[in-house]
């Protein structure tokens, strides 16, 4: 299946802050990097059909945050805040001095977390509609950051994710999705959005602080991370574009000629116009 998958740039795995980081690489030197992080149960694969059409103008660097995708896992960044810790780090790693982030689902908060703390590195925000409260949450999500363990919610809670995202996802990438979840991967990666209990709290009030024009994109028919939680966003961030489209959860895919068209004229120039 991996000679089936599409080309979305060089693929490495290199040692960042003593984890081992898949990433691939693609696009114009010398320019604004763009950086992706890959949702979650998801991987740097997500972005297939972005991308390419990012490359042409741009440096683009897709990352499976530690403990998604195909990075390795470690306890102590396993949290909104500390993985936004990491994103510093990963961003001084790669030598980046300012960069656009395309964030959505898990990478949200970690990337809101680091624009409080080092603004200076990030030209715009593009981030989904992440959980921002616990209870904002609903569906399978919200099981898990309430849980104790996945046990709890069942070693196959993500299974229903990825039969639907099968629908329209190639079979290759699903195939490299299924991966980033075997074995304790799953458990592993729980632990992250159960982190969303102590510091959801942390975040929201350092929120109106940001001042990086953010771009935020949701779904309309979104039953894990319901729309309220991208309002919650509009409401407390002082340069943003809300955004809606007609999609569940998985809009960078089920909106994909809408998504890629907006996140490409934003990062182009439009996160100028506010």
């Amino acid at each position: 299946m991996k000679d089936n998958l599409p080309n979305i740039g060089v693929i490495k795995t290199e040692e960042i802050d003593d984890l081992n980081i898949r990433y691939a690489t693609i696009g114009v030197p010398d320019s604004t990097p763009v950086l992706l992080t890959a949702p979650w149960p998801e991987s740097i694969y997500s972005f297939h059909r972005l991308i390419p059409r990012l490359a042409v103008n741009h440096f683009v660097i897709a990352v499976d945050l530690p403990g998604f995708g195909h990075s390795q896992s470690r306890p102590d960044v396993m949290a909104p805040e500390a993985m936004g810790d990491f994103l510093i780090k990963l961003i001084h790693h790669f030598q980046i001095k300012r960069t656009h982030i395309v964030a959505p689902d898990v990478g949200t908060p970690a990337a809101l977390f680091a624009a409080t703390k080092q603004p200076q590195l990030f030209k715009s925000l593009v981030i989904g509609c992440a959980a921002m409260l616990p209870d904002l949450a609903d569906g399978i999500l919200k099981e898990l950051i309430h849980s104790g363990s996945l046990a709890e919610v069942g070693a196959d809670g993500i299974k229903p994710y990825l039969d639907h995202a099968a629908l329209i996802t190639p079979p290759a990438i699903i195939e490299d999705f299924k991966a980033a979840s075997a074995g304790r991967r799953l458990d592993e990666a729980t632990q992250f959005v159960r982190g969303y209990l102590s510091d959801s709290a942390i975040l929201e009030p350092k929120l109106s602080d940001i001042k990086t024009p953010s771009l935020i994109i949701g779904g309309k028919n979104d039953s894990i991370v319901p729309p309220a939680n991208g309002q919650f966003l509009a409401d407390r961030l002082a340069n943003n574009r809300y955004l809606l489209l007609d999609a569940e959860h998985r809009v960078w895919e089920e909106a994909t000629d809408e998504y890629i068209e907006t996140v490409v004229s934003w990062i182009n120039g439009d996160y100028k116009l506010r």
